[in-house]
């Protein structure tokens, strides 16, 4: 039987205040290929570099990741501000569309931290910049 191949989406950041680097935990990779069962690929979070499309005819089912980075507050229309920190809008502009495009197709997809605010704010939830604050 093959294996499910699972598009694990990961963070851009700078290594060594010098090189851009895509990035995913080791801990996805294993809870993917040893728990689930698949096939895990760390795929960039740009969409300079490939498209929604593509991803959903290469993957089986996909992994959004943690990460630093929040969701840009104008994805669910609020102004920013410095509560809601620093943001990865490329990974917004490939994780969005491609929650909805799986919810539309019934494609498997699990968000863990910051991916689950993803797909939260891609079916049209919003978000509370600092959680400590609210009653």
């Amino acid at each position: 039987m093959t294996r499910p191949v699972i598009g694990i989406i990961g963070n851009s950041y700078i290594m060594n205040d010098q090189y851009p680097v895509h990035a995913g935990g080791r801990m996805n990779s294993e809870a993917v290929s040893g728990v689930a069962g698949g096939v895990p690929i760390l795929l960039p979070a740009d969409p300079d570099l490939l498209s929604v499309e593509e991803l959903l005819e290469v993957c089986d089912g996909f992994l959004l990741t943690g990460g630093r980075p929040n969701v840009h507050p104008e994805e669910y229309g609020e102004p920013e501000t410095e509560a809601h920190g620093a943001f990865d809008r490329a990974r917004d502009a490939i994780t969005l569309p491609l929650v909805r495009a799986c919810v539309e197709r019934g494609q498997p997809l699990l968000g863990v931290c910051r991916g689950f605010q993803e797909v939260n704010v891609a079916l049209g939830g919003t978000l509370y910049p600092e959680i400590r604050e609210l009653p």
